[in-house]
């Protein structure tokens, strides 16, 4: 098997926050929005869908779910998101394995970790494979 792209598909019974959040918040685009199924883009490609249950589908758990958001100017986007009244789930900080990132939760409970990458402390280099 040779995927073309991969993403994840979320269900949830809360369609309209989700959209509402990721577009006003992350900056997402709707590229499609049948009303119980919505995929959301962000720039440079990658994408999220949504969906309501279909014919008894479970809903997604997110217990445990996060969402990893590589960006290039985390404190920038800290101090948005922040100015948006949203409350972050962990506050920003540099971590020693490389990356300096904060998180959020999105309206279904799901973990958004949003960074951007630093240099590791040196503990930390020998776990990079070129």
């Amino acid at each position: 098997m040779r995927p073309m792209t991969a993403s994840p598909c979320i269900t949830t019974q809360r369609i309209d926050k989700t959209r509402d959040f990721y577009t006003n918040h992350l900056g997402a685009k709707v590229v499609f929005d049948c009303g119980w199924y919505i995929s959301l883009e962000f720039e440079g490609g990658q994408s999220l869908q949504f969906m309501e249950p279909q014919a008894g589908q479970a809903l997604c758990n997110p217990a445990g779910l996060t969402y990893n958001f590589c960006v290039s100017d985390v404190d920038a986007d800290y101090a948005q998101i922040t100015a948006s009244s949203l409350e972050p789930s962990a506050a920003i900080e540099d971590h020693p394995w490389g990356d300096r990132g904060f998180a959020i939760k999105d309206p279904n409970g799901i973990i958004l970790y949003i960074y951007s990458d630093r240099e590791p402390a040196p503990e930390f280099k020998p776990f990079f494979k070129a």
